[in-house]
């Protein structure tokens, strides 16, 4: 009998768990979603149920977004008190159309964001679609990244939207960048309910 893929995943393993030992630290991370593909803001409410799932609680802020009764909206209503979700924007910027409406919902959105980010109670906040109030200049990218690098240590904060600002990638712990291979919009399917929202 071959042993060497026995040995290959012992010493895989061996140095996996040499890795692990070596991770002390544990905080609260800074985390961005972004890129042009699908799936930032799904995978951003994947790890709130993860958060749920440990009893723990979660805010949501969702920037830009309208008032849309998303999927994902009225399955976190079913939590209570574990979670705490704003949607605060008025829809797609190219549907408002209205540069000085769009700052002053993000304005309010961010305000909401802001007590959110003090809020000891909460495990992970997401902010849902911030890239994009950033990259349109609604908020002060410096004012966004001290307000979340000066969050409670125990607090994770999700970032989403495509485009991300340089300045929150300095500061992020993680980013993921979702590329887009291959959209089924491209081939004429519209946006279904319990896909897109």
């Amino acid at each position: 009998m071959d042993n060497t893929h026995q040995k290959k995943m012992q010493k895989r393993k061996e140095l996996y768990e040499k890795k692990v030992l070596a991770r002390q630290e544990k905080r609260g991370l800074f985390m961005i979603n972004t890129g042009k593909g699908k799936g930032k803001s799904s995978a951003a409410f994947g790890l709130a149920l993860r958060m749920i799932g440990h009893g723990r609680k979660v805010g949501v802020v969702q920037f830009i977004k309208g008032a849309w009764q998303t999927g994902e909206r009225k399955a976190f209503s079913h939590w209570g008190d574990l979670v705490e979700w704003h949607t605060l924007g008025e829809g797609f910027t190219w549907e408002t159309q209205d540069k000085e409406r769009d700052i002053v919902s993000c304005q309010n959105a961010w305000n909401t964001a802001l007590r959110l980010l003090q809020d000891e109670s909460l495990s992970l906040l997401i902010l849902d679609e911030l890239n994009i109030a950033l990259r349109y200049h609604y908020l002060d990218v410096h004012a966004v990244v001290r307000a979340i690098m000066a969050r409670p240590a125990g607090l994770s904060v999700v970032v989403t939207g495509r485009n991300a600002p340089v300045e929150l990638v300095a500061e992020a712990d993680t980013v993921t960048e979702m590329d887009n291979i291959r959209h089924h919009a491209q081939n004429g399917v519209m946006a279904q309910e319990g896909i897109e929202y």
